[in-house]
């Protein structure tokens, strides 16, 4: 089995506005994400994803919205609904549970807000990757920049 890997990016000041620059990064790349969290900074996501910088747009798709081939030619997924076959191995949990032993992803990017009680679901998030025998590595978010 590949070992899997969290990194967790903590004391962000607006996890929303830094998943936007990592994720316009990441398509800058060609890489394949999938995007978890709660129903409000999923939706939050979804606008600032169009909105966040005038001069660039960040490709991505609602999984409860997505039609046909749309989401296998999408390089960002939003997890609203269960990911269909062959979902990127990477995926960016802002504010979301931590997922589980079977999930697919090998590489899980968290990122924690500062204020509570955001800060204290993401201590236990981490205590579930440390106990489930993941790499875990900090970055100190109120200190780094996503881009």
């Amino acid at each position: 089995m590949t070992a899997r890997q969290v990194e967790f990016h903590t004391g962000v000041a607006d996890p929303v506005a830094f998943a936007c620059r990592l994720l316009r990064k990441a398509s800058r790349l060609g890489a394949r994400v999938a995007v978890q969290g709660s129903p409000e900074a999923l939706s939050r996501l979804d606008i600032e994803l169009w909105t966040f910088d005038e001069r660039d747009f960040v490709p991505h798709v609602r999984l409860s919205a997505a039609r046909g081939g749309v989401v296998s030619r999408t390089p960002v997924w939003l997890l609203d609904a269960p990911p269909p076959a062959d979902p990127p191995t990477v995926l960016v949990n802002v504010d979301g549970d931590a997922p589980g032993d079977n999930a697919p992803w090998r590489r899980v990017i968290e990122i924690v807000g500062r204020e509570e009680p955001a800060a204290g679901r993401g201590r236990e998030r981490w205590r579930q990757y440390r106990t489930g025998g993941w790499a875990v590595i900090h970055h100190d978010g109120a200190r780094r920049d996503a881009d």
